[in-house]
């Protein structure tokens, strides 16, 4: 049995109803539990010796609002010169604020992912815990557990606006205070909705509205590359050829 399958078997033991799923992808394990639990599971992946996730590698929020969908066409409609647009504002923050997705009810919209790391037993963990009210996104505060936590979920709280329940001091961190909105959130538009400039006759910085265009200007050009040709040559099937 690989390591991957003894840890989800130890999670599994371990948690039970606890774990809402337990899955593995790319031999990585990704457990989701419910806020309520949250802090508890922490505690026992940090504490029990046979799990021993005693180091918290990142946390970070998510926004699945748009989950799912492409703005860009296939690669069998791409151009092998020029630029290959996609369905212009189609894409998630590609648009101006009167016409945002509207779609703030949206179930298991917003979600927190800890990834954790093992170094006794050298291996990895990642956990998710979506938030039960998207009108106010909350869940527990790990900071507990893990005070490497701290600038994590204030970046979390800051770019998607869920609220960690619990933090010490839950205050923007990339932002500055007099921000609106949470520019991550895939409602938030790309160009954001006001810019600022120096006044010279009022001599300090001034906010007005945003006045660049929502557009798509990423390249997606195929292009005719050594490189690729002979890993295709390589990756070829011999027996084709003949």
């Amino acid at each position: 049995m690989n390591a991957t399958a003894t840890l989800i078997e130890q999670l599994q033991a371990r948690f039970d109803a606890q774990l809402l799923s337990c899955s593995q992808r790319l031999d990585e394990v990704t457990i989701e539990v419910a806020p309520g639990d949250l802090l508890a599971v922490a505690r026992n992946l940090r504490d029990s010796d046979e799990l021993a996730f005693e180091e918290l590698i990142d946390l970070c929020g998510v926004d699945y609002l748009g989950h799912g969908q492409s703005e860009w066409e296939t690669s069998e409609q791409v151009t092998s010169k020029g630029y290959s647009r996609g369905v212009e504002g189609a894409g998630p923050g590609r648009f101006d604020w009167d016409g945002r997705p509207r779609d703030a009810d949206m179930p298991r919209r917003y979600a927190a992912v800890l990834h954790l790391l093992s170094l006794q037993h050298n291996r990895r963990l990642r956990v998710r815990v979506f938030c039960a009210d998207q009108g106010l996104p909350m869940v527990p505060s790990v900071t507990a557990v893990w005070p490497a936590a701290n600038w994590f979920e204030r970046e979390a709280f800051d770019l998607f606006g869920i609220v960690f329940d619990g933090h010490p001091d839950l205050r923007r961190i990339l932002t500055d205070y007099g921000f609106v909105g949470h520019a991550f959130r895939k409602d938030f538009p790309l160009i954001g909705n006001v810019e600022v400039r120096y006044d010279p006759e009022r001599q300090r910085v001034v906010y007005q509205p945003v006045s660049i265009e929502p557009r798509v200007l990423v390249p997606r050009v195929v292009r005719e590359d050594s490189r690729y040709e002979q890993a295709a040559a390589e990756t070829a099937d011999p027996w084709r050829s003949n």
